[in-house]
């Protein structure tokens, strides 16, 4: 799962999107919520992987659901 959270965010990292920027895509006040998300904290609905998966240019499957 490390794995694939790294990825996720040297994807976001290269595109020049931060988490700030992700947060407020997701719809989050802050950046907190997404860094959450990111680092494995709290699970992910497969909503805001699509979201993110969309964003990154990647597929919904290569992010892990905790």
């Amino acid at each position: 799962m490390n794995k694939i959270k790294n990825r996720v965010k040297e994807l976001r990292k290269s595109k020049g999107i931060t988490q700030d920027e992700m947060a407020k895509i997701l719809g989050y006040k802050n950046k907190s919520g997404y860094s959450q998300l990111e680092n494995g904290v709290v699970k992910m609905t497969i909503d805001k992987a699509k979201i993110i998966a969309s964003t990154l240019g990647i597929s919904p499957e290569e992010i892990s659901f905790k």
